[in-house]
């Protein structure tokens, strides 16, 4: 008889970097402190030895392919992973891999969990049914209470299988108390940023719909200008260089710093005065919102997706319309003058909230109870 734990099968594209990637880690940290082995099957990644570092085994298979013919070679793929690693349950956390999964888990009579990582756009015909898989798992994790209606709303989804899961921030990374200042000074020197001027910070991929241009917008319309950084991945560079031309278009080239990617998020939003999510498109969650508000930082968010959650109105920080560089350009200006020990109050609350409803350990509890609920404990 085997004696090797139960394993459980985690199925994403890609290990590079983003929240679904980190969340695929945190899981897997979780898995094994349950007693499962935790697997992950994915077309690999940077992020790929830091997993094997937490005792995870990752399995390379090309599951970015969106073809039915790359799901049917994959759900055949998968079936032999299931069958020599002794998968007990499959965890899909996209589309793409999702299909190959569900057909996988479905020919090996095991449970199948999906986890509804976005606000899936529907803007050509036939997507519906694309990203209907993520509302088929046994279990399916919603990261929002926002998510969980969308579920509802599009697919029809028998509430009593959803489980509503919110993201987490591991709050041993994310302390400020754990942050030294020489951390700080490595960033502010690294990105030549003045130390004459308030900070504001916008960490988020670049990307259109993620609200750079509109905080470019809003920083034309301010006479006292503060000095932003656009912190995110640059992808494949082409929006990247029009955000520049657009900087160096409205007179902003003194104003702006855009360094790409960190690895010390937490210090970057120590160095901020303000951190801002300005995305014009809803958040399935936002977790660069959570993360800041761990970190004590004020937080500006636009006031739509998920939010509208975690971000109470003159509570845990404020909310302004999406897509208006006037509204954005007035609430910077306001939380600036504020005394800072009113913004610090609010950095306080903010945190408080964080530990009490958004972290990684509650996150990963979470998880592991929707296994054990479908495996037996």
């Amino acid at each position: 008889m085997s004696t090797r734990p139960p394993a459980i099968l985690q199925l994403l594209p890609a290990l590079n970097s983003g929240g679904v990637e980190r969340g695929t880690l945190e899981i897997a940290e979780a898995q094994a402190a349950a007693g499962y082995h935790p697997v992950v099957a994915s077309a690999g990644g940077r992020l790929v030895p830091a997993l094997e570092a937490l005792g995870a085994t990752h399995v390379t298979l090309p599951l970015t392919g969106k073809s039915p013919f790359a799901w049917a070679s994959n759900a055949r793929a998968l079936q032999a992973v299931i069958r020599t690693h002794g998968i007990r349950l499959v965890h899909a956390r996209s589309r793409a891999p999702a299909w190959a999964g569900l057909s996988a888990a479905r020919r090996e009579n095991i449970p199948f969990v999906t986890t509804y990582h976005g606000a899936y756009n529907e803007n050509v015909p036939g997507k519906r049914l694309y990203n209907s898989v993520m509302a088929r798992g046994d279990r399916v994790i919603a990261i929002s209470h926002f998510i969980a209606d969308l579920i509802q709303a599009r697919h029809g989804t028998d509430p009593s299988r959803i489980r509503i899961i919110p993201r987490g921030v591991d709050l041993r990374l994310f302390d400020p108390a754990a942050v030294t200042p020489d951390r700080i000074e490595a960033l502010r020197q690294a990105w030549d940023i003045p130390r004459d001027r308030p900070v504001i910070l916008l960490p988020a991929r670049i990307s259109r719909w993620k609200g750079q241009g509109v905080l470019l917008d809003a920083l034309a319309k301010m006479e006292r200008k503060p000095f932003a950084i656009l912190l995110g991945d640059h992808g494949r560079g082409a929006y990247a260089a029009e955000l520049r031309a657009r900087i160096a278009t409205l007179g902003l080239t003194q104003d702006v710093a855009m360094p790409g990617h960190t690895g010390d998020m937490p210090a970057a939003l120590l160095l901020a005065d303000l951190v801002l999510h300005a995305s014009t498109d809803a958040e399935a969650f936002g977790r660069s919102v959570v993360e800041a508000q761990a970190m004590r930082r004020p937080v500006i968010a636009s006031d739509l997706g998920a939010p509208r959650e975690t971000v109470a109105q003159g509570l845990t920080g404020w909310r302004v319309p999406p897509g208006d560089p006037a509204a954005l350009a007035t609430a910077i200006g306001t939380v600036l003058a504020m005394p800072n020990e009113d913004r610090a109050a609010i950095g306080d609350a903010a945190r408080a909230a964080v530990q009490r409803d958004y972290t990684t350990a509650a996150m990963q509890a979470s998880t592991i109870a929707v296994y054990r609920e479908l495996l037996g404990a």
